[in-house]
């Protein structure tokens, strides 16, 4: 008499391939999540980091462009031509919020960071400075770029401005690891507009120093600075959390290449190597932001 012997359930090895199918499956599918979400988060901080680099393009654009504005209530004055100039820099270097214009500089500049001024006549058609404030018609107007480091620790660029009462700055763009500026100089004679030569803040002051000893009126009519007719910057922007799955080892050359190989150690902010930053840092979407501006003729 032969006996039916009936299988129920799985047996051990059974259940054991299943389990080891079903946890090779989940974790395919965490790691397909894992590398959705990083890729999400990438393109979130990329976006951002663009975004802060159309800021700065057309926010320090704009500010560039009202050193040529003309002020109708000077353009028949014969003082107007001893008047200080209209741009004014600084290398390596960045500012307290309270003193005035960039006086009393200090030296922790982040990663030898420049500092951008410029002065402008108000008008009755809407000038404004970086912070947004409108400067009325016979009013003078500033808009200082610098990098400073928050409470936090991150690097930003700054807007300084003078207001009613004192001197204030706000942040506009967050995540700096560099602010590089070259002014575009016209040595011809008779000035022709066009720039013979892009050259750092230190550079320029060279050039004045022939100049030392003369009146402040013949200084001023006489000054470099008052033949800057284009301004070239450099940003080095960086995102706020780092995504990126292996740290980056780029090096970054804000002025261009042919600037960091003239320039070498003089002017070591205009070259930035990740292989330098921390691995927090390092992990971060980069963007190098480059733009000149030029400045508007003046009226013949």
């Amino acid at each position: 008499m032969s006996l039916l012997i009936r299988q129920r359930g799985m047996t051990l090895v059974e259940l054991m391939v299943a389990l080891a199918i079903g946890l090779g499956i989940v974790l395919m599918a965490g790691r397909l999540l894992v590398l959705a979400n990083g890729a999400y988060a990438a393109q979130i901080e990329s976006a951002g980091v663009e975004d802060g680099g159309r800021f700065a393009i057309d926010l320090i654009g704009r500010a560039v462009r009202h050193a040529g504005a003309v002020d109708t209530d000077m353009v028949a004055d014969p003082a107007a031509d001893s008047a200080p100039a209209r741009l004014a820099g600084l290398d390596a270097r960045t500012l307290s919020r309270a003193t005035a214009g960039i006086d009393d500089p200090l030296p922790a500049a982040v990663n030898g960071s420049d500092v951008l001024a410029v002065r402008f006549p108000g008008d009755s058609g809407g000038a404004v400075d970086c912070a947004g404030f409108p400067i009325a018609a016979g009013e003078e107007g500033w808009s200082i770029f610098y990098v400073a480091r928050n409470g936090e620790g991150e690097a930003e660029l700054r807007c300084k401005y003078r207001g009613a009462a004192h001197w204030s700055a706000d942040a506009v763009v967050s995540g700096v690891d560099g602010f590089q500026v070259l002014y575009g100089v016209d040595t011809d004679d008779p000035p022709d507009g066009v720039a013979n030569r892009y050259v750092n803040a230190m550079a320029i002051d060279a050039l004045d120093a022939g100049l030392a000893g003369l009146p402040p009126a013949e200084f001023n009519r006489r000054t470099h600075w008052k033949r800057v007719v284009g301004v070239r910057v450099g940003l080095l922007l960086h995102g706020s959390r780092p995504t990126r799955i292996e740290p980056g080892g780029a090096r970054f050359h804000l002025l261009g290449t042919g600037y960091a190989a003239a320039a070498g150690t003089d002017d070591p902010g205009s070259s930035l190597d990740e292989a330098g930053m921390t691995p927090d840092q390092r992990r971060r979407e980069r963007r190098l932001v480059t733009f000149t501006v030029a400045l508007p003729a003046p009226p013949s």
